[in-house]
């Protein structure tokens, strides 16, 4: 089971600064927890998200050398990602490709045609450089503009991006937190069986009643990658005005406990972060 936290999406819509020194003391914790990859930053145009601006000087910060932990950043569009690329310590090239046209303009300003683009590009230049790719199926379960969504166009773009760019992880995002466990279940049964190179992740917001039985019902149909953040904090600043909440990694682990999933994690060094977090963010 692949537990990846997100700390990135966790800070990227607050409004008020974190110091540099504050966001590298607060990862440089979450790496001692073992967790199998820390989402840390973004690539993106500190217009669009300015409490990622310091990437790089957090980059340099952090502190590799005893952990077992892999980093992903996220890219917007090919400059973006040649920076990210550059740098050895990121494994990972996260890139937002949402299904609803209203969205990807909002988050990346481009049309979904163009996205595909961006993404075969960011795809041959990962492949390149010795990086994977994770592509995010942003409003995977609905958006809130009217724009057309079922469960066969999330199954069909799936197919696409793995057949045709050869993405080999794919995350279906619950961008505002309106799936339910029959539309998760209905995505993960139809797509883990027909993609069996295709690892799929479930990156689900949530409110505080209705994360058990989400997480439940993409477990229990094949989902072996969970992204989280701590305290549930954070949410996507260019889905809607009111953020909806992270999946709370402290659910995660407590469910995956529960129904006795070996998760390899430092159970000490996450009580330790979560501490920590009181200090890192003002809510």
């Amino acid at each position: 089971m692949q537990i990846i936290e997100c700390p990135r999406d966790a800070m990227q819509g607050i409004h008020e600064f974190i110091d540099t020194p504050t966001k590298t003391a607060y990862i440089n914790k979450l790496l001692q927890v073992g967790f199998h990859s820390i989402d840390f930053g973004s690539f993106v145009s500190p217009k669009a998200i300015p409490q990622m601006r310091d990437t790089v000087k957090v980059l340099n910060g952090l502190d590799l050398s005893e952990t077992t932990s892999k980093l992903l950043a996220i890219v917007g569009n090919l400059r973006g990602a040649e920076r990210a690329a550059s740098f050895d310590e990121i494994t990972y090239l996260g890139f937002p490709f949402s299904i609803s046209d209203t969205f990807q303009q909002r988050n990346i300003n481009s049309t979904i045609e163009d996205s595909f683009k961006r993404a075969d590009q960011i795809r041959n230049l990962a492949e390149q450089k010795g990086k994977e790719m994770v592509m995010y199926i942003s409003m995977a379960f609905g958006n809130p503009y009217g724009d057309p969504w079922n469960k066969d166009i999330v199954i069909e773009w799936s197919h696409k991006l793995h057949e045709e760019l050869d993405v080999k992880i794919i995350s279906l995002s619950d961008t505002i937190g309106v799936a339910t466990p029959d539309s998760i279940s209905y995505l993960f049964s139809a797509l883990i069986p027909a993609l069996p190179q295709v690892l799929f992740g479930a990156h689900l917001h949530t409110t505080p009643d209705t994360w058990e039985e989400k997480v439940e019902a993409a477990y229990k149909n094949g989902c072996e990658r969970f992204d989280g953040a701590i305290r549930g904090l954070g949410g996507c600043p260019m889905a809607k005005d009111d953020l909806t909440g992270n999946m709370p990694t402290e659910n995660l682990i407590h469910y995956f406990n529960k129904n006795e999933v070996e998760l390899g994690l430092n159970q000490d060094a996450f009580f330790e972060a979560v501490q920590h977090s009181q200090g890192v963010f003002p809510v």
